[in-house]
């Protein structure tokens, strides 16, 4: 049986440590980053990149095999401006990615952690709020949806209250861009929020 072949998208540092001038990975260094965190299999990146070949993405996916499966993805649609990172979510946010260098975020569906003993897991948190804002660019804007409703009153108020962002109208994808998960949870009601840095 033969193995899956992995993609040649993906950036592997070779420090783990230090910020990470991510941009260089790509052919045009100088287009803006847009941060796509929990990928997933890259329904949403294969989409957005299309429409904005002028706009580099970076999908940053904890698990190898959807970050090969996103790969591929991107490879088959010819997509040289994605690149795809595996890490968990707040560590890259929070240690990897330098100040004022993203565009834009985009959290869709991620891990709501519903058990109360395991609220401390969720990616949301003051701490995530401050790397946030030292990461985006001034006027770069962060785009939320899932379907965990508590869990999206829980990161909006967190927004909300927090003067160096300002609400704006919410990110609706169209329907190619939908994610996977959106697709499986399209009969629920889904909360969606966007800011931007002030």
């Amino acid at each position: 049986m033969s193995k899956k072949k992995k993609t040649t998208l993906r950036i592997v540092p070779e420090n783990w440590i230090d910020p990470f001038d991510f941009k260089a990975e790509f052919p045009h260094s100088e287009h803006p980053l847009e941060v796509d965190i929990g990928s997933g299999k890259g329904r949403f990146l294969v989409a957005r990149s299309g429409k904005f070949p002028e706009t580099n993405f970076l999908g940053i996916e904890r698990q190898r095999i959807r970050i090969d499966s996103s790969g591929r993805r991107c490879e088959r649609a010819g997509r040289e401006n994605v690149r795809l990172f595996r890490m968990e979510g707040y560590y890259a946010i929070s240690q990897m990615v330098p100040a004022a260098y993203v565009a834009n975020y985009y959290f869709f569906f991620p891990d709501p952690w519903p058990k109360a003993r395991h609220h401390d897991y969720r990616l949301f948190n003051p701490a995530f709020m401050d790397a946030l804002h030292r990461t985006l660019e001034v006027g770069g804007c962060l785009h939320v949806a899932t379907d965990h409703l508590p869990y999206f009153e829980e990161i909006l108020g967190l927004l909300q209250k927090d003067a160096r962002f300002e609400e704006i109208e919410a990110f609706q994808p169209d329907e190619e861009e939908r994610t996977d998960f959106e697709l499986i949870f399209s009969h629920k009601k889904i909360g969606r929020c966007s800011f931007r840095k002030t």
